[in-house]
């Protein structure tokens, strides 16, 4: 072994012994500093506690006026009343007397059939009129002398009776070949010429009522027990932006087997006619208006064994009370009992919360 490799030799061994003997103390210091981080650590990972107290918002509870807003997707703008016109009896059009597009009354004759053989044939019953009540006339004061029986007089009156009703009966036929309006409205492209043989089945033109008008639109069973007549609803047209403004009147007496929904119509004045039928609508339905309600936001309340639950502050400390919920909307509830009027609700960190835990008001809302 020569004299270098002596020296490595000795240098190794003398580290290794001041090593060994310098372990006890850095052992014990390494101790100590890990200890004081163990200490220090909660309080920057408290998450909102100072010491063992929560930081939360809160909300005195005081009477509000409740307004349910059920959203509906898509709706249906319908006219009141409309409807395919043709003629009862068949026969070449021998008149239109209406301009499309534009606005009739109930009553106004709008096209008409040819009725020539029926006048001439009313012109014929009318005729015989003077010659069947003369032998009325005749009969009758016969009958009073006794000069003719009963049965004779009873046949020339029902011979009269007859002829009257044949008369009715023509008027009738003749009516047939008239086309009238069967209400207020607007007419609509003609389909016909005159001169055109029209039959029952030839579809004249189209009459629609559109003042007022009809939102049609359906909700399924959860919304269906806030819907009522009377009842508001707000609907926009889309591009058009403007809200305006309808009342519901007919609900459908069952829920669709197939969709689970019920349909509902709305009624919208449309008084200057501006609006047409046909375009979809969004729409949104407001509920009567409940007064003097307390509620509480959605996020305040947690189930708990079948339980709905909140947390009050009392005392500097979380309370949990029980809660009866009513009508529920997008972020509130309505609270008919477990909460009073003046009661400071916890709205913040209630999934942290326990009966009885301190609790500091950062907010009140």
């Amino acid at each position: 072994m020569n004299k270098s490799t002596k020296i490595i030799l000795f240098s190794v061994i003398a580290l290794f012994i001041a090593g060994m003997a310098l372990y006890p103390a850095v052992k014990k210091q390494l101790k100590k500093e890990n200890t004081s981080l163990k200490t220090s650590a909660p309080a920057g990972a408290s998450g909102g506690r100072k010491g063992s107290s929560l930081n939360v918002n809160v909300k005195i509870m005081q009477p509000e006026t409740l307004v349910n807003i059920i959203p509906i997707s898509t709706a249906t703008i319908i006219p009141d009343e409309e409807v395919d016109l043709t003629f009862e009896t068949p026969g070449k059009i021998t008149g239109i007397f209406f301009r499309e597009g534009s606005s009739v009354k109930k009553g106004q004759l709008l096209a008409k059939v040819n009725d020539r053989s029926l006048q001439a044939e009313l012109q014929k019953l009318q005729a015989q009129i003077p010659l069947a009540e003369d032998r009325v006339f005749r009969q009758k004061s016969l009958l009073e002398k006794d000069a003719v029986s009963k049965e004779a007089y009873e046949q020339v009156t029902t011979e009269l009776d007859k002829l009257m009703a044949d008369i009715e009966l023509t008027k009738a036929r003749i009516a047939q070949t008239e086309l009238l309006a069967p209400f207020d409205g607007i007419i609509g492209l003609r389909n016909v010429s005159e001169g055109a043989y029209a039959s029952p089945s030839t579809i004249i033109t189209s009459l629609t009522k559109i003042i007022p008008l009809k939102i049609e639109f359906s909700v399924n069973e959860k919304q269906a027990d806030y819907v009522s007549p009377g009842m508001e609803i707000a609907f926009q047209t889309p591009p058009d932006l403007t809200v305006y403004k309808a009342a519901i009147y007919a609900i459908e007496t069952r829920v669709d087997p197939k969709t689970y929904t019920l349909k509902v119509r709305a009624s919208y004045p449309n008084a200057n006619g501006r609006m047409r039928p046909g375009r979809s609508a969004s729409v949104e339905i407001h509920s009567t208006p409940i007064y003097n309600a307390l509620t509480a936001p959605s996020e305040s309340v947690i189930k708990e064994m079948g339980r709905d639950i909140a947390y009050i502050c009392s005392g500097g400390k979380a309370k949990q009370v029980t809660l009866d919920i009513g009508m529920r909307t997008a972020s509130d509830l309505q609270i008919i009992n477990g909460l009073n009027s003046g009661d400071t609700l916890i709205i913040s960190g209630v999934m942290q919360l326990r009966d009885g835990l301190p609790v500091i008001i950062d907010n009140y809302n």
